[in-house]
């Protein structure tokens, strides 16, 4: 009998830890927790423009060859220090342009990323995937036709 009860707690404990563990991660969170809180990537939109604060003015998802391509990344949380990374690949998966920057969001924030060509974007299917600390966070598809 006291076998059996040592033996029920001994499970009721694992059990509980393992819920207390994974109702502390939020899916798609990344960053610490406790002061930071941590921070997540929200949505990402494409365009041609951007406004003041960083949104997309002229939401697309069709782009000319000598357009400007914008990707506004929006997040939420705090961190002391975040990296967000936007990669643009054309339809081969033939990278065409890699870029990072380090965020210190303190609430709702921001962040612009872009590319250009000067002789133009060839016509076909691409796509931006940003990441989160080396986390996939979301992906945009768009085309440029001519």
């Amino acid at each position: 009998m006291h076998r059996l009860f040592g033996t029920s707690i001994l499970v009721l404990t694992l059990a509980l830890n393992a819920a207390c563990n994974k109702s502390s991660q939020n899916p798609g969170t990344t960053g610490t927790t406790g002061t930071d809180g941590g921070v997540r990537v929200s949505q990402v939109d494409v365009g041609r423009s951007l406004t003041a604060d960083k949104m997309i003015g002229d939401k697309t998802d069709s782009f000319k060859p000598n357009d400007m391509i914008y990707a506004s990344v929006a997040t939420e949380g705090t961190s002391s220090a975040a990296t967000l990374k936007a990669r643009w690949t054309f339809q081969d998966g033939q990278v065409v342009n890699e870029s990072t920057q380090t965020i210190a969001p303190t609430a709702g924030a921001r962040t612009e990323f872009h590319i250009s060509k000067a002789d133009g974007w060839p016509a076909g299917k691409y796509k931006v995937e940003v990441s989160l600390n080396g986390a996939p966070a979301e992906t945009k598809e768009f085309t440029v036709a001519p």
